[in-house]
C-alpha cells in the first residue's frame, strides 16, 4: 500500500523470515558464523535460545542457506511429537521405509545404517528442532539418544535446538541433565538496543529499494525500541504500521506520533504508565485513513497541495503464520459405497495417470492441482502432512476425499506421489501457511479423526524435494 509512496520494490517489514533481508548487526552475523563453525565441527548438541520474535527462525533459515552442499538438513517444527513418533518422523525425513508398526529399535537401526552410509559418502546430516521448549522431556531424551550414534571419530548426526528461555528451564531439571551435558555450544539472541534498532530499520528499507533520506531517525528508532522491547518481530510490526501512518498523512518521514499510534494499535504496551489509553475502533478508521491517503496521492499532479491531515489508521496485527509426518498408515475412514458412488466429482476405478479424465474432486485432479501449487509455493512456507498411503491403497485416499471434514477447505488438500525405497506412496497434505505459528494453530485445530494419524508440519522446500524423488 505504501510501497510506491516510499519507492520500495517490495514490503520491507514482513514478519515471515526473508533471508535476503538478514541483518548482521547486534551479533546476528557473528552468531551465524559461530553456528556454521559449530555444525561443521560435528561435536555435541547446539542450543539457540531467544525470546518469542527474537529472530531464531530467521537464523535457522540462514543456516540452511549458508551450509555447504555436502550437508543434509532434517527440519522438525512440530513441538508436540511423542517419543514414539519422533524417530518415525526423522526416519521419514531421511526417506527411509518405515511405518508405525515398526518398533523404535528397528527404526533406530535403520536410521543408524542410513547415517553410516552418509558418513561413508562424506556427507553430514544435521537436525534442526524448532520450538524445542515445548517438546515433552521424554521426546527430548529420545533425541539425546540419537546423539549416541557415532563412529570412532565423528558424530553421525549433528543437532541444533532452537527454543525460548523456557528451554533452559526445562534443561535445568535433574532428570534430563544427560541432555544438557551433551550441549557443547549455546547461543542467546539478545534484544536490539536503540542504535542497532535504527540501523536495522534503515537497512531493511534500503534493501528493498529505498534511496531517499533516512525514514527513521535516532529518536523514532528509540521509540520503536521502547515499544518493541528490541524484538525483531515486534520491530517489523511497528515499522510497518508506522510507515502506513506516515503514508496516510502524505509524509515521507516517520515521526514519534506515527510510532506511538502504531504501538497503541499493536497493544504491545501502554503509552504512559498508569494512564488509561482509549483504544479506537480499527475498522472505520482504517478505511477512512486508506481512502484519504488514496485521494491525497491521486491529486498529486500540479503543484504541491497542503498536507492532508488524517488520523493514523489503526490496523489489526499482521497474522503470522509446524515438520512432517512419518510413514504412518492413514486414518481409518469407513468408506460408504453410496457416498463414493454419488459424491460429486468422484471417479471410482480411476487410476493415477489418467489426468485428462480427472473429474473435479478426484484423486487425479488433486494431484494435478498439487503440481501447480508446488510450482509457485514459497520454499519457506509450511504445510501439514495429514497421512500417507501406499498407491496400491488409492481407495483409502479416495474415501478421504469423498468425506473431507467440514473444517477443512477441500481446495487446499494437496496430494503427490513419492517413492521410498522402491515403494510408491501417496502423501496427503493440507494448505499452505506463510508462518509456523499459523500452521501450528491449524494443526492443533484438526479433528480427532485426522489427529489419529499423527499429522505434523513440513517445510515446502522439503515437500518439493520429496515430490521430485
Amino acid at each position: 500500500m505504501y510501497q510506491q509512496h516510499f519507492g520500495l520494490n517490495r514490503p520491507p517489514f514482513k514478519i515471515t523470515p526473508d533471508t535476503s533481508l538478514f541483518f548482521e548487526g547486534n551479533q546476528r552475523g557473528a552468531a551465524l558464523d559461530a553456528l556454521l563453525y559449530a555444525i561443521h565441527s560435528g561435536e555435541g548438541i547446539i542450543k539457540v535460545v531467544g525470546e518469542v520474535g527474537s529472530g531464531k527462525t530467521m537464523l535457522c533459515r540462514m543456516l540452511e542457506v549458508r551450509l555447504s552442499n555436502d550437508v543434509d538438513v532434517i527440519y522438525i517444527a512440530n513441538p508436540s511429537l511423542s517419543p514414539d513418533n519422533i524417530l518415525h518422523v526423522i526416519a521419514h525425513e531421511l526417506n527411509l521405509d518405515v511405518n508405525n508398526e515398526m518398533s523404535k529399535v528397528d527404526v533406530m537401526q535403520q536410521i543408524q545404517t542410513h547415517l553410516l552410509k552418509k558418513h561413508a559418502s562424506n556427507r553430514q546430516v544435521v537436525l534442526f528442532v524448532e520450538e524445542a521448549q515445548s517438546m515433552p522431556i521424554e521426546t527430548l531424551e529420545e533425541i539425546r539418544l540419537l546423539s549416541n550414534l557415532e563412529t570412532d571419530q565423528n558424530k553421525l548426526l549433528q543437532m541444533v535446538l532452537f527454543g525460548q528461555p523456557e528451554l533452559d528451564e526445562k534443561l535445568s531439571q535433574p532428570h534430563i541433565r544427560q541432555l544438557k551435558e551433551r550441549i557443547t555450544h549455546s547461543f542467546n539472541l539478545s534484544p536490539f538496543p536503540p542504535d542497532d534498532t535504527l540501523k536495522y530499520l534503515n537497512f531493511r528499507l534500503r534493501a528493498v529499494g529505498y534511496t531517499g533520506p533516512d525514514v527513521f531517525n535516532k529518536k523514532t528508532a528509540g521509540v520503536v525500541k521502547k515499544y518493541s522491547d528490541g524484538l525483531t518481530r515486534r520491530i517489523n510490526i511497528l515499522a510497518d504500521k508506522s510507515l502506513l501512518a506516515a503514508f496516510s498523512e502524505g509524509s515521507h518521514t516517520v515521526t514519534v506520533s506515527h510510532v506511538k499510534s502504531a504501538a497503541r494499535d499493536s497493544e504491545f504496551k501502554k503509552e504512559f504508565e498508569g494512564k488509561k489509553i482509549v483504544m479506537i475502533s480499527a475498522g472505520g478508521l482504517l478505511i477512512a485513513g486508506v481512502l484519504i491517503a488514496g485521494i491525497y496521492i491521486g491529486k498529486q499532479e500540479a503543484g504541491k497541495p497542503a498536507p492532508l491531515k488524517a488520523e493514523a489508521p489503526v490496523l489489526a496485527p499482521e497474522v503470522e503464520s509446524p515438520a512432517h509426518a512419518s510413514s504412518i498408515e492413514p486414518p481409518v475412514i469407513e468408506k460408504q459405497e453410496a457416498v463414493a458412488e454419488s459424491a460429486p466429482g468422484s471417479t471410482p476405478g480411476s487410476t493415477p495417470g489418467s489426468a485428462s479424465e480427472s473429474a473435479p474432486g478426484s484423486l487425479n485432479e488433486r494431484i494435478q492441482q498439487t503440481q501447480k501449487w508446488l510450482l509457485n509455493a514459497a520454499d519457506n512456507h509450511y504445510s501439514i502432512q495429514l497421512f500417507m498411503a501406499r498407491t496400491s491403497d488409492a481407495d483409502k485416499v479416495e474415501a478421504f476425499l469423498n468425506d473431507v471434514p467440514e473444517t477443512l477447505d477441500f481446495t487446499k488438500i494437496y496430494i503427490y506421489e513419492t517413492v521410498i525405497n522402491g515403494r510408491a506412496w501417496y502423501s496427503v497434505l493440507y494448505s499452505d501457511f506463510a508462518t509456523q505459528d499459523e500452521a501450528i494453530a491449524k494443526l492443533d485445530a484438526l479433528p480427532a479423526s485426522l489427529k489419529a494419524s499423527d499429522p505434523y508440519l513440513r517445510r515446502v522446500s522439503a515437500i518439493k524435494k520429496d515430490a521430485a524423488s
